[in-house]
Parts: C-alpha cells; sequence; structure tokens
C-alpha cells in the first residue's frame, strides 16, 4: 500500500484535493476532522486540552475561538498543544491505515496541513503538495468569516513557506487553474503510482 501524504498551506485548496482523492476511491484521513472529533464533547482532546489552557472549555467541548484567541495572546503554548494533540491524532490515524491494510486497497492520503512542521513527512511514501500564487491564497483567506490580516499572518508564520513545500514535493496540484485541472492532476498522479507499484525499480 502506498501511503499519500497531501499538504497545503492554508487557503490553498488542498481540502478540495482531498475530496478529488476520495472521489477516486482512495481512503483519506482528515487530520483536521480528526481533532474537530478530539476537540468535540466527549473527545478525548477535551479533558487534556482543558487542564492545559483555562477557559477554552466551554459546554463540555474546546472552543476553537477561546482556544485561538489564547494562542495568539500566547504563542508559546502552541508547542504545549501539540504535545497533547499530536499523539491522539497518531493514534486515530494509525487506526484508519490498519483498517486501509486489511481492506487491500492500494493507496491511502494522509490529508495533513503540518506535515512537513510535524515531521510526518516522513512517515509516507509519497508527497503530494496543493499550491496557488500568493494573491490567490490571500484572496480566498480573507474572504472567510473572522479571518483578517493579523489572523493570517499569524497562521502563515507557522507553516512551512510554498515554495519550499513545492521543492519537497514529488507532485504538485495547482489549483489555481479549477477543480476540473486540479481532478485531472489527480487521476494523473495516481496512474503514476499504480505504473510504479506495478514496475519497481530495480
Amino acid at each position: 500500500m502506498i501511503v499519500i501524504g497531501l499538504t497545503g498551506s492554508i487557503g490553498m485548496g488542498k481540502s478540495t484535493t482531498a475530496a478529488l482523492f476520495a472521489e477516486e476511491g482512495v481512503p483519506v484521513f482528515d487530520a483536521d476532522a480528526a481533532v474537530a472529533s478530539l476537540y468535540a464533547r466527549g473527545g478525548a482532546g477535551v479533558g487534556p486540552v482543558g487542564e492545559a489552557f483555562d477557559g477554552v472549555v466551554i459546554d463540555g467541548a474546546v472552543s476553537r475561538e477561546a482556544l485561538s484567541a489564547h494562542l495568539k495572546a500566547n504563542p508559546k503554548d502552541f508547542a504545549k498543544l501539540e504535545a497533547i494533540v499530536h499523539p491522539l491524532v497518531g493514534a486515530a490515524r494509525h487506526g484508519f491505515i490498519e483498517e486501509a491494510r486489511k481492506r487491500g486497497e492500494p493507496f491511502v492520503v494522509f490529508d495533513i496541513p503540518l506535515l512537513f512542521e510535524t515531521g510526518q513527512h516522513e512517515r509516507v511514501d509519497v508527497i503530494v503538495v496543493v499550491s496557488a500564487p500568493e494573491d490567490v491564497q490571500r484572496s480566498r483567506v480573507l474572504a472567510r468569516d473572522g479571518m483578517n490580516e493579523d489572523k493570517l499572518d499569524m497562521i502563515l508564520a507557522r507553516q512551512t513557506p510554498d515554495h519550499e513545500k513545492r521543492a519537497r514535493a514529488h507532485f504538485v496540484v495547482d489549483t489555481s487553474r479549477g477543480v476540473e485541472h486540479a481532478r485531472e492532476t489527480v487521476r494523473e498522479i495516481l496512474a503514476a503510482l499504480r505504473e510504479r507499484a506495478q514496475n519497481p525499480a530495480p
């Protein structure tokens, strides 16, 4: 089984690209969705995150707004949060891949925003980076509710620069050319990986 690491900076179209892989029948592990589940009422992350950061648990769930406000005021606490959340996400990812192996899946996708930043690129076989020009990226993100230049810059400061991601990628999906172009790129990537699996290098 080939493990594909899918990543891309905020606003690049990674979620759309993940959906395109899913359309082709590839199981996708969404790290953001896993975190959302951990933060939801009854989630495994609610207790430890609430103990680490006062006031971020509201009505039995982690409030992303309250947590974001805390981290903006205390950026050093990102490391503390990651130390709590990453092992929990890792356990969920392990279960996902074991189930895929049992089913005999030829590919799986790990949709991980901070693939390089968390060292997860070392645990995948192939890296696919979703990208778009900077002006397209900023326009997309700033159109989101509750987003502003300061918040965007804070997020980008924690992410590996796009040009570096592209340089380290095996494949790049350019989402600035429309969904159909991205869909065709995804199909080309899967075709190339099938060919590689059938004809491994000596």
